[in-house]
């Protein structure tokens, strides 16, 4: 960004003979202004103001600190207090006494400390380019990169070792870079996790929900990574327990994590559960990070596993009634949920009786059990259509239940109450969903029966049941409630309902969900409450009183004062007129005048609502001046059923990249941030969104954007059908292989095929090798792609791959804090190099 424009006089031959070395106009920060030289010196000057008035008063410089290389000396910068600083169309400039403009650059080109953002003797990683063709629908492209693609991928995700050579060599280059270009916050890094750790409750215990003669719950020591699984009598629980008091005699150690994560590089426990006898624990782990369960079963009278093993599963599974059988879903090739096996202990995996297997590969499939537990439900899904299956957990051999055949775009849940079924659907039309009825014995939809009747603007999210009561999860006005009511049966069978209470709170934005406990007798149930400001706060609400029990308070022993904080809820207005809520949450005393930077968040698909909940880890940006903000786009069911289809998925999906961009736009608008302080970070198909917002912001919107295993290579990857999730999620994009219409869309905003040759904000994408669901290749191309177009070269392209995770990263809760640590220093080393935030040291 550098031009100079200093007077000069002529040399012999008739050129211009400058007066200074060439100077890097870099910014101004608080009070000082730093220049950089070609050859590296460094020359600083103090402001006679503030930064925050650089353009409605521009300061008066006087010389400060310089240095210089050994043996050279800069001449001719003996700027006097006539010397100005002022910002204008997006440059700095110094005037000298006559109003000659000295040096003139843009701010973001390089840090406000004066050092380049990347070190100069370092040589960014260049990848291989082994063009593929690709051709459909009249349409040919090229695909430079998608050699890092290995052609065994469903192996590398069991046996990461095997990974194609040039592919590891290549992610293992990129990983070396990052970690070079990131080593001057490797202090902040540990800093922060420290922070992090701090903020732990380190010997934290949950509530304990019981289950007849026992209360379980899961409970963590101090210094482990994974929690132990624990139970202690009812009579302790009802009696003695508290969040402080000491654990009862009673307590029992069902089963260490810990343990089973000694010497391993991953572990990750799945689903886990006792059975309906007491007896034994069923408990799913992972090793590799690929998500391939293997369901293992503890004796609990003397600790030791059974013999059983179930292998290649997805991880949840259900208990029959009578404690021998467990049902369990089981992966294929692809590792898609194909079939669901009835397994009897004692016997071996293979003799497992099949009990469904799902011949649409679009179609998802998963075991659970009814709130009553007098069903195991098996349920095929995909983005718009779902199926429900049930087996009487009491016969565990019976043939499954059909409870209505799919039907494209009809979806429904399933509850019992009674000899009723309660069916939640958006059937005729339903958008934001209704409830109906229908008898067990011919559910069909031919005979439901309306319970609760569809009403615009109220989204049902959820039913659960217990004896006397209905309870309902809605979202309203971008805000959820919990709505108890009465309910009971007539002679006849038929289900109703009587008074409600509504469960809610003042707060602009939080966040309310239900825990589904194990007793359908249960007097109360059990919900948790958090707002940005507020840890979660966890709520026995005795059903007949109304009453609410505070059981538990999260702790945070470093301290938090949530008065300390301010938790916003603001409307952002997209193009189209849409109405987009925005959470904002900031400390007390940051100044709102556009100095402070901001990082916005968004995820906007799969009908996914974002919580504005509590979280410890996002206070070490907050405390450090930083705006948080969350975008609720289109995409998500934040706004009722319709806000994600149809406006937010298929052939509207840009909505919900316009949405992101409106909701930036506002906040500088605000006043929380200004053009060029903004960073944006979306994880998985908010990958996708921050990918896609990256190529449609205008020019100097962003500073900085962190795609963590972002869904990025959209077209090619639903134009691969042996991959896990193509076919499944055709509803969501469309189908590029059948449709040229969804092709085109597809191309139009796929963030790596819009990738152009322009300048873009730094950049961080992070992966995992033994990731199923956002393969490792994605962000590894997408980075590539970027470094090779993007104009202003001097801008941070990283990427980190995490050679032993998959999708969810490290496992353990303070491994994982690494991570988290490591993003934070990565936005926080952009925010002070462009000015927004004190150099790194003062962070």
């Amino acid at each position: 960004g550098l031009s100079t424009s200093r007077p000069s006089s002529q040399g012999k031959r008739g050129r211009r003979k400058p007066a200074t070395p060439p100077l890097h106009f870099a910014a101004a920060t608080m009070s000082t202004l730093t220049l950089a030289g070609r050859r590296g010196h460094a020359i600083a000057f103090l402001l006679y103001g503030s930064a925050a008035a650089l353009s409605t008063s521009p300061p008066a410089l006087r010389p400060g600190l310089s240095t210089s290389l050994p043996g050279y000396r800069p001449k001719g910068l003996c700027f006097q207090t006539q010397h100005h600083c002022s910002f204008s169309a997006g440059r700095w400039q110094l005037r000298d006494y006559r109003g000659h403009v000295t040096c003139s650059a843009s701010s973001i080109a390089s840090g406000t400390d004066g050092s380049p953002m990347k070190p100069e003797n370092l040589q960014e990683p260049v990848p291989k380019e082994v063009p593929k063709e690709n051709s459909v629908h009249g349409h040919t492209w090229v695909d430079e990169y998608a050699w890092m693609k290995d052609d065994k991928w469903q192996q590398v995700l069991r046996e990461p070792e095997i990974l194609q050579k040039d592919i590891r060599d290549h992610l293992e280059e990129e990983n070396a870079y990052m970690k070079a270009v990131m080593a001057p916050t490797e202090k902040l890094q540990s800093a922060i996790q420290k922070e992090m750790v701090a903020r732990l409750q380190q010997d934290e215990s949950g509530v304990p929900s019981l289950d007849g003669p026992y209360a379980y719950f899961r409970r963590y020591e101090e210094g482990n990574e994974h929690p132990l699984f624990c139970r202690i009598s009812r009579e302790d629980f009802e009696g003695v327990w508290s969040q402080d008091s000491p654990l009862p005699p009673s307590q029992e150690l069902l089963l260490d994590a810990n343990a089973l994560a000694a010497n391993l590089t991953f572990f990750n426990l799945g689903a886990s559960d006792h059975s309906p006898d007491h007896k034994l624990f069923a408990y799913a782990t992972d090793k590799k990070g690929s998500e391939y369960y293997t369901i293992e079963i503890l004796d609990l009278k003397d600790k030791t596993l059974l013999s059983d093993s179930l292998v290649n599963c997805s991880g949840s599974f259900a208990w029959s009634s009578d404690s021998q059988n467990i049902f369990y879903t089981m992966l294929d090739e692809s590792h898609r949920e194909k079939w669901v096996y009835r397994h009897k202990l004692g016997t071996k995996q293979e003799e497992d009786v099949l009990i469904y297997e799902e011949a649409d590969d679009g179609f998802f499939v998963g075991v659970d059990v009814t709130d009553s537990q007098r069903f195991i439900t098996i349920e095929s899904s995909d983005h718009g259509t779902s199926e429900v299956r049930l087996v009487p957990a009491d016969a565990p051999e019976t043939p499954p239940i059909l409870v209505q055949a799919r039907e494209e775009g009809v979806q429904y849940d399933v509850q019992d109450y009674g000899e009723s079924l309660l069916i939640l659907t958006n059937k005729d039309g339903a958008v934001d969903f209704k409830v109906m009825t229908a008898p067990i014995s011919s559910p069909g939809a031919e005979h439901w029966q309306e319970l609760i009747a569809h009403r615009p603007g109220v989204l049902l999210k959820s039913l659960s049941t217990l004896k006397g009561y209905l309870v309902r999860s809605e979202r309203v006005n971008a805000l959820p409630r919990i709505v108890v009511a009465t309910c009971d049966t007539t002679e006849q069978g038929t289900v109703t309902l009587g008074a409600e209470d509504v469960i809610s709170f003042e707060e602009q934005a939080f966040s309310l969900n239900l825990r589904r406990g194990y007793e359908f007798n249960s007097p109360s149930l059990r919900f948790v409450y958090s707002s940005p400001t507020t840890p979660e706060s966890c709520f026995d609400y005795d059903l007949s009183t109304q009453k609410r029990t505070l059981r538990k308070v999260q702790k945070v022993p470093s301290g938090h004062e949530p008065s300390d904080y301010v938790c916003l809820r603001k409307t952002a207005t997209s193009p189209d007129g849409a109405k987009v809520p925005v959470t904002i949450m900031y400390k007390k005393g940051t100044p709102l005048d556009g100095s402070a930077p901001l990082l916005l968040y968004g995820y906007g698909s799969y009908g996914m609502s974002m919580p504005a909940g509590f979280s410890t880890t996002r206070l070490s940006l907050v405390d450090r001046g930083v705006v948080y903000a969350i975008a609720h786009v289109r995409g998500g069911t934040d706004c009722g059923y319709a806000w994600y289809d149809p406006a937010g998925k298929t052939m509207q999906k840009k909505n919900t990249f316009i949405d992101f961009v409106a909701s930036a736009e506002f906040l500088v608008k605000e006043g929380f941030t200004s053009e060029g302080k903004i960073a944006i970070l979306g994880r998985s198909a908010g990958g996708m969104l921050v990918g896609s917002t990256m190529n449609l912001a205008p020019k100097g919107l962003l500073a900085a954007v962190v795609g963590e295993v972002p869904f990025i290579d959209v077209l090619n990857t639903m134009m691969d059908t042996s991959l896990p999730l193509t076919p499944p999620e055709w509803p969501e994009w469309g189908n590029p292989i059948e449709s040229k219409e969804a092709f085109e869309y597809i191309q139009s905003y796929a963030p790596y095929e819009q990738i152009e040759a322009k300048d873009y904000p730094h950049l961080l994408a992070t992966g995992g090798l033994t990731d199923p669901r956002v393969t490792y290749w994605e962000p590894a191309k997408w980075v590539a792609k970027v470094r090779k177009l993007r104009t202003n070269k001097d801008a941070l392209t990283l990427l980190k791959t995490d050679m032993g995770a998959g999708h969810a990263g490290k496992s353990g809760r303070f491994v994982q804090l690494e991570d988290e640590a490591f993003i934070q220093s990565f936005l926080l080393m952009v925010f002070a190099k462009i000015g927004a935030l004190p150099p790194l040291d003062d962070l």
